[in-house]
């Protein structure tokens, strides 16, 4: 997909405002100095999906940033969708790593944490963040499918039993299949899959008949299969605009938003408690998904290293156009819009988290109780 000169405005913008915002850490010590070392950035997902994608196009970036030119290493920890690698983070000390380990969130890793979920035992507020990214994400079918709808409408496939590769309701994954349940769609979910990417390959494979992919993602590895005429993308979240109104998400200013095909399929509502559970759990999953995180324990100076480095890479004067081309059109932030993020993407409010608990002992048989 190629992006757009607005799309590249965008970004060029988000990049200058974060830089913009530099953090007053900055100011406040002195940074370390990594010269010899090897950074260990750990991805609880599998190398195939957006984390890793995301990842890999940081981690060279932040080797010539940070002072030293350490390199940085993106190591894979997959298992129980992320909470394997979170736990592992959790029970990590900055003063056994001096600065050489961050660790990779996702969306997928604040889910289960939101949620309660037993086998949880990180903790974010032990954790020292240093970069949020925003993203977003693509829910896509094989052609003869997306055929069938009546323009945003997806009333003729409500009669079409649906196979999804999924990591687990309890992940980010929950937002497509309550997306998928609210359009009045059949889709079983098999979980199990490590990463999004496992998923996308199910959906090659044939072995699945609709997927989504977080927009990294979905520009390096869907775009061509939409290319070449084996995947049809219907429709983003969405993202938001300043009034928190969910809009079209700038990276994919041609696809509908789920709150379009929803308007128009008369299944679906853009009002009421599934509603407001969905975009309750997508902002605490999209906007805030991605994040760069030091141990518990970091000093100082060390949050000063990576906080500079991070801005140092976004006000690069390539960053727009490499992020647009690999991440998408999202705002990349450091210091206090680093640490509001945070916020957002691990909070969320009582009746949507009821809802969402409820909604996934009634179809998922999971209880969190």
């Amino acid at each position: 997909m190629t992006i757009s000169k607005t799309a590249r405005g965008m970004a060029l913008a988000a990049a200058t405002g974060v830089a913009a915002l530099s953090t007053s850490a900055n100011a406040a010590g002195h940074g370390i100095d990594l010269t010899d070392e090897t950074v260990r950035f750990i991805i609880p997902f599998s190398e195939s999906g957006g984390s890793a994608k995301w990842a890999n196009f940081y981690a060279p970036l932040l080797s010539e940033a940070l002072p030293g030119n350490p390199t940085v290493v993106v190591e894979y920890m997959p298992g129980a969708g992320s909470t394997r690698g979170a736990n592992w983070f959790q029970e990590q000390d900055a003063e056994d790593h001096n600065g050489t380990l961050i660790f990779g969130s996702s969306g997928s890793t604040q889910f289960p944490y939101l949620l309660d979920d037993p086998r949880v035992r990180y903790e974010y507020s032990d954790w020292n963040v240093v970069l949020a990214s925003g993203t977003g994400g693509v829910a896509y079918l094989p052609p003869d499918l997306a055929s069938q709808m009546d323009g945003l409408d997806v009333t003729a496939l409500q009669d079409t039993d649906f196979i999804y590769g999924s990591q687990g309701a309890t992940r980010l994954d929950l937002v497509p299949l309550l997306a998928w349940e609210m359009l009045g769609m059949s889709v079983e979910p098999v979980f199990g899959i490590e990463g999004r990417g496992d998923g996308r390959l199910m959906f090659e494979r044939g072995e699945a008949n609709i997927d989504y992919q977080t927009s990294s993602a979905y520009l390096s590895s869907v775009t061509p299969l939409v290319e070449a005429g084996q995947a049809v993308p219907m429709m983003t979240w969405g993202a938001l605009d300043e009034d928190g109104n969910i809009v079209r998400d700038p990276t994919f200013p041609d696809i509908p938003s789920f709150k379009e095909v929803c308007e128009a399929t008369p299944a679906c509502e853009t009002s009421g408690p599934a509603w407001e559970a969905w975009k309750a759990f997508m902002i605490a999953g999209f906007p805030a998904q991605k994040m760069v995180f030091l141990p518990k324990g970091a000093s100082n100076d060390e949050i000063v290293t990576y906080t500079q480095a991070f801005n140092d890479v976004i006000a690069r004067d390539d960053f727009a156009e490499l992020s647009a081309a690999r991440l998408g059109v999202y705002p990349q932030m450091t210091g206090d819009r680093a640490q509001a993020t945070l916020a957002s993407g691990t909070n969320v409010d009582p009746a949507a988290k009821e809802f969402v608990v409820n909604w996934l002992e009634e179809s998922y048989g999971v209880s969190l109780n």
